[in-house]
């Protein structure tokens, strides 16, 4: 991780097929486009490499997390439920939905605790979004049986954690829509752009059309003559982009198997490094493998063992600090700054989001460290990488 560490001939020639047509949108010009259509080849490969019936490119990961809770139905007033340890964009989709984002504890899976859910159900929550956070899987099989019991809507974030499986089924597929990020730091890139997968095709369609201002696509080469079943946005991906990332997703086992390589080679030497447990993974055999997570035994421990490790050249993120990543630190939605009133501000009983605590959350979190796994890492790389670590937590 990241796939731009393997840029290579591959990303050159799909670029390039764009170019020699000038055809940069990803809708009509099916004269001058001579049959080349990058995104739409993206998506039936994402489809079928997730084992959903359809797939939908978008402008970002962002962008995607907007249209699927746009097309699963979520709007004005409805409450979901995220983590507190998340990128800040799957609250603000849910915000953008005018939905109530509703903040459930994790667990040492780092993800939604499915255990804690039912303390932060009521009768206005609509859907539950577990967030499979740094390439590995939340409890995704009891979370799934608790909305499947509640009837609510299964929406993955697994924006993160493109490749992993839970018992040979992908992220992502779990429930009504899985959603999937491309930008430039994830493990298959397209600069920018974002995915959603469903085996629903009326939340496919509905997807297809809110992210090109409702377009149905059923006008042929004249979208003029296109209806407009719904109203959206434009949330489009262009064919540059879609292009980079198909070259990007034909490399996504071999991206997978060297990182579940290095992250093995170095997590084999910490196994009886003292005070030292590692994040809890449900199947082990589906991790992506992006990050190895590890706890130490309280918060001053971590914290003095971040710095050893940034001095020692094998930095590692302690979440709790994280302006981005941790809801400590999300101080313009915990104050509620923004440019205008937000629509989910008219619901009655809107959370407490300035005296959010999650307790359970801020006890992991205290105690995590992550260390990203690189691709291109050699040999000696990951030996330097093994003695810093050594070094470091003593």
């Amino acid at each position: 991780m990241p796939g731009f560490e393997i840029f290579g001939d591959e990303e050159r020639k799909e670029v390039n097929e764009v170019l020699e047509t000038g055809v940069l949108f990803r809708y009509g010009f099916e004269g001058a486009r001579k049959g080349r259509f990058k995104a739409l080849e993206f998506e039936k490969k994402l489809a079928d490499i997730t084992g959903t019936g359809f797939a939908h490119l978008c402008s970002s990961g962002t962008a995607a997390l907007c249209t699927a809770l746009a097309a699963c139905g979520i709007g004005a007033g409805d409450e979901v439920i995220i983590p507190g340890f998340t990128f800040v964009a799957t609250f603000e989709a849910v915000i953008q939905a005018g939905a109530v984002p509703v903040f459930g504890e994790i667990d040492e899976t780092l993800c939604l605790n499915p255990d804690r859910l039912e303390d932060v159900v009521s009768s206005r929550t609509r859907a539950v979004v577990p967030v499979h956070m740094c390439g590995s899987m939340a409890r995704i099989d009891e979370i799934k049986d608790f909305c499947d019991k509640k009837e609510l809507i299964l929406l993955e974030d697994a924006c993160q954690s493109l490749g992993a499986t839970y018992k040979g089924k992908a992220l992502g597929s779990f429930g009504l829509a899985g959603c999937f990020s491309f930008d430039a730091v994830k493990t298959v890139t397209c600069g920018e752009g974002g995915g959603i997968i469903t085996s629903d095709p009326k939340v496919y369609q509905r997807c297809d059309q809110f992210a090109d201002h409702g377009h149905d696509h059923l006008g042929g080469p004249d979208r003029g003559a296109d209806d407009h079943p719904i109203m959206g946005t434009n949330y489009r991906i262009s064919e540059l982009n879609a292009a980079v990332g198909l070259a990007q997703l034909k490399k996504l086992d071999k991206i997978v198997e060297i990182q579940r390589k290095n992250k093995l080679a170095i997590r084999d030497a910490m196994a009886d490094l003292p005070g030292v447990s590692f994040r809890y993974v449900p199947d082990p055999f589906g991790d992506s493998a992006t990050f190895l997570s590890f706890m130490l035994p309280d918060e001053k421990t971590a914290r003095q063992t971040a710095r050893n490790l940034a001095e020692n050249g094998a930095p590692c993120p302690y979440w709790y600090d994280n302006n981005w990543h941790y809801y400590k630190k999300w101080h313009h939605l915990l104050e509620m700054k923004r440019s205008a009133k937000l629509a989910f501000e008219l619901a009655k009983d809107l959370p407490d989001y300035k005296n959010l605590v999650l307790e359970e959350s801020d006890e992991v979190m205290k105690r995590t460290l992550s260390m990203q796994i690189m691709l291109n890492w050699t040999e000696a790389d990951i030996e330097q990488r093994i003695r810093a670590v050594q070094k470091s937590i003593c």
